[in-house]
């Protein structure tokens, strides 16, 4: 099932710092699968407040994202990002093909 990596970064020190990161975290995907599917947009926000930008970067399943997510590739840029950003970062698997939103009642059992 593909998974997703997602960060909301709210206030970013765009320094020499946040630069490196953004020239290194490409290649710290290749293993993994990873590829970027948002990142550098303004999202059209249509409900509340929605400070900053969002990332998404599409992986084939929880477990590679997992993988990439503790590399050591990752690790050693990580603090690049978390020390001059305010952000937050979540993974997440998706869901099958045909899957419908009345699908998760089953799930939680008020079918």
């Amino acid at each position: 099932m593909t998974a997703y990596a997602i960060a909301h970064l709210r206030s970013v020190d765009f320094g020499p710092e946040i630069v490196r990161y953004i020239e290194e975290i490409d290649d710290t995907f290749t293993p993994y699968g990873g590829r970027f599917l948002v990142h550098g947009v303004e999202p059209e926000v249509h409900e509340g407040p929605w400070p900053g930008h969002v990332v998404v970067v599409e992986f084939p399943d929880l477990e590679q994202a997992r993988a990439w997510y503790r590399s050591p590739a990752y690790q050693a840029i990580l603090p690049l990002r978390t020390e001059h950003s305010d952000s937050s970062a979540i993974l997440v698997e998706g869901v099958p093909p045909g899957y419908r939103a009345r699908d998760y009642l089953i799930k939680v059992g008020h079918s």
